[in-house]
């Protein structure tokens, strides 16, 4: 018998900032306002605005951002994924 594990996923957004030129598009349509500019024009991320939509990865014309979601399951199963839609 196979019992369905109780799974839990948690994300994050990991940012370059080598490929960063500030431009400001990923910021100017995050809907939960969570993406700023630093002191030196790079964006940066409010972990607790960050909804991990995606939709800054997407429209990133640098591939500056990116989405991990990960499913972590009860029986210690561990699945990286890097697809916002998940």
């Amino acid at each position: 018998m196979v019992r369905a594990g109780k799974t839990e996923i948690t994300a994050d957004l990991l940012i370059n900032q080598d490929w960063c030129k500030g431009c400001g598009i990923c910021i100017a349509f995050c809907p939960k306002e969570a993406l700023f500019l630093d002191s030196k024009g790079k964006v940066e991320k409010n972990i607790d605005k960050c909804t991990y939509c995606g939709i800054c990865e997407t429209l990133c014309p640098d591939f500056a951002l990116t989405v991990v979601k990960r499913r972590l399951s009860a029986d210690g199963g561990d699945k990286a994924s890097f697809d916002a839609r998940q």
